[in-house]
């Protein structure tokens, strides 16, 4: 007895259609990837490879003098991590300083501004090496920048 095909088994038909699916949703993947992922502007002017959405850090307001906050900041980093770059914004005048340092092998970037000759204003941020928000290493920079102002005074 001949063969016969079933009509209702056509995979030659259908395969075409396959690839095009996935290649389809690989685009929409790759297409997530790029919207979520990007730079970022870090609190002293950079730019950093990061996902976007998430906070990152916090501004802490001393009643100091600038160049004793930011004494106290760079010994915070250099107690917990190390210190890596120190620059002057090119954006700002000498009121600002700011730089960028490693603790609990995350990036952190820490910007001291004076608002006035006795208050000082200080933003950290902190982002893992994935690019991934870590506002509690934030926290604990900023929480040492206030223990090592009290222990200076």
């Amino acid at each position: 007895m001949p063969k016969r095909e079933s009509l209702l088994d056509a995979g030659g038909v259908f395969d075409c259609t396959m690839v095009k699916m996935k290649t389809k949703f690989f685009a929409a993947f790759a297409g997530i990837l790029l919207v979520t992922a990007g730079c970022v502007h870090t609190v002293s002017g950079t730019k950093s490879p990061a996902i976007w959405f998430g906070r990152d850090s916090l501004q802490n307001l001393y009643a100091a003098p600038m160049n004793q906050v930011y004494q106290a900041a760079i010994a915070a980093i250099k107690t917990d991590g190390v210190l890596l770059t120190e620059y002057v914004p090119h954006d700002t005048t000498n009121s600002t300083l700011a730089f960028y340092g490693k603790v609990n092998e995350r990036n952190v970037w820490v910007s001291v501004e004076a608002v006035d000759p006795r208050t000082t204003q200080v933003t950290v941020q902190s982002r893992s090496t994935m690019g991934n928000p870590q506002i509690d290493v934030a926290h604990e920079v900023a929480t040492e920048i206030a223990l090592q102002l009290q222990s200076s005074r």
